[in-house]
């Protein structure tokens, strides 16, 4: 108990030092000159370089090749309201039957590594292994990796990202129910099987902290549920307790899948697993005690959700007092199973927000949204933290990803981590000539400035072992649609889906020159 009571002691003294620095401009990174130079050869020797993408984004093919229908199917379709140009990822950006041009764009560049995900419905089409597996899916897959090896490019794969079978979500409610632990480790048993011969980095789930909070607190994405009175309007769902129990499952689906990797493959295979993590930065709205501690049970609700129980076997105590007995348990026996059940974290960063205290609600309307009681806001005093990107949640703030990383490299043990998402939109303006959109200076400064913050984490200390660029291709971009852009390269919707390298794309085939 004192151990644990000083690492929390510790980490809340290292977000007072990170904040009062940040605040006094001592970690700015860069200055009005502009940041210095940065190449590859500036990071450390066996610093992986990629880009990352996923199933239910890129691929479309959703009802070739045998494919069963995801939840991400369904929620397009029954709800194209909420999706901001009522699109969908049907076709999305055709990487089903384009992937060799892809490979041939990330070779181009020097990328070392691709992270990519498997659908589990192009696997086993009837979610569980009763239904059958689906030998065309497997050939994709077999394909894609392949085409990366024999181009020098490693696979990084991830098992799930948030495109799980809508039988199973008809079944038993999905990742609402502990039946999804057994299914989802079936699966993720067919990918070490079929695959793990060649795949030496596995990822089992994307962000689980988006897919709870996205699918079951706001109802934002797949499966869309939330409370009624939740910005999404939903008529069913719970989010004062549904976004903490699938929570639950998806960390017991983790862990369930890490053992059976680490006990039956990973000795042949000789390969790596781990999960990735979202977290934004936060710093505190003023220098009140007040808004530091709003600013650390955020970090808590967001990131400590998932990391806690990975390191300590239990969630944070700030959610354990303020959700109470809307947060699930864990037996003695799931938290050792969840206690160190990776080999390497993977860390997605986009941006940074101020965080205030949010007075409590008594009780009423409880929900995942305001149970922190923080308040997190991108403004004070009408000043952004950063320049506004294209989408309203991204402002950017290179300083907050260093910050963050020496953070977990104090406060959760500094795990070997690679960064597997990390980028910056800008607005799908369908007006722009062709050779105009491709002058992405924006995304150029941002990866630039953000790779100098990293890379100064990485010089005082933190086990960063690579980097991914969200995203390889402009896509379909889950609620956002086709309305904003990610991409290193163009993808022209109106043209067969054609892709042109953007300026970004040239930068980093620059910075990648061995």
């Amino acid at each position: 108990m004192a151990a644990s009571i000083a690492a929390a002691m510790s980490g809340r003294l290292l977000l007072a030092v990170v904040l009062v620095a940040v605040a006094s401009g001592a970690y700015a990174g860069y200055d009005a000159a502009g940041p210095p130079p940065i190449s590859r050869r500036s990071f450390p020797k066996g610093f992986v370089f990629g880009t990352s993408s996923s199933s239910y984004q890129y691929e479309g093919g959703a009802k070739e090749g045998g494919k069963g229908q995801s939840i991400w199917d369904t929620f397009t379709h029954q709800h194209p309201e909420k999706i901001a140009d009522r699109s969908n990822g049907d076709v999305a950006v055709d990487s089903y039957h384009l992937y060799k041009e892809d490979v041939k764009l990330m070779k181009d560049m020097g990328m070392d590594a691709y992270r990519f995900s498997i659908s589990w419905t192009r696997i086993l089409p009837n979610g569980s292994l009763s239904g059958g597996v689906n030998r065309e899916g497997v050939n994709y897959y077999n394909n894609l990796i392949n085409e990366l090896l024999s181009k020098g490019v490693q696979p990084f794969v991830t098992i799930f990202h948030w495109d799980s079978p809508q039988v199973l979500e008809d079944k038993y409610g999905g990742f609402l129910s502990h039946n999804i632990v057994n299914d989802f480790k079936d699966y993720a048993e067919v990918c070490f099987k079929e695959f793990g011969d060649r795949v030496k980095h596995w990822i089992t789930i994307n962000q689980p902290f988006t897919f709870a909070s996205g699918g079951y607190a706001t109802g934002t994405k797949a499966p869309g549920r939330c409370s009624p009175w939740e910005q999404g309007k939903c008529s069913v769902g719970d989010s004062g307790t549904e976004p903490y129990l699938v929570g639950h499952h998806e960390l017991l689906a983790h862990a369930e899948t890490v053992r059976l990797y680490k006990e039956k493959y990973q000795a042949t295979q000789k390969g790596k697993i781990g999960i990735t993590l979202v977290s934004h930065w936060f710093l505190p709205f003023s220098s009140s005690k007040t808004s530091n501690d709003a600013a650390k049970r955020a970090v808590d609700f967001m990131f400590g959700w998932f990391m806690d129980p990975l390191i300590r076997g239990d969630y944070p105590a700030s959610m354990k007092g303020l959700v109470g007995n809307r947060l699930p348990k864990f037996t003695k026996e799931q938290s050792d199973l969840v206690k160190g059940s990776f080999d390497f974290i993977g860390l997605n960063y986009y941006t940074t927000n101020y965080a205030d205290r949010l007075p409590p609600s008594n009780g009423l309307n409880t929900s995942y949204s305001t149970d922190s009681q923080a308040n997190l806001t991108g403004v004070r005093n009408g000043v952004p933290i950063g320049p506004r990107a294209a989408s309203p949640w991204l402002y950017i703030y290179p300083e907050g990803f260093r910050e963050l990383l020496l953070y977990i490299k104090q406060y959760y043990g500094n795990p070997a981590i690679y960064i597997t998402e990390n980028g910056v939109d800008e607005a799908n303006n369908k007006s722009v000539p062709l050779q105009e959109a491709l002058k992405d200076d924006t995304r150029v400064d941002f990866y630039h400035r953000h790779l100098l913050s990293m890379l100064r984490a990485i010089r005082e200390g933190a086990n960063v072992k690579g980097y991914f660029a969200w995203s390889l291709l402009d896509n379909f971009e889950w609620g956002n649609g086709f309305t904003v852009r990610f991409g290193l390269n163009f993808v022209d919707y109106n043209d067969r889906n054609k892709r042109y390298p953007k300026k970004s794309a040239h930068w980093f085939k620059e910075f990648l020159k061995k």
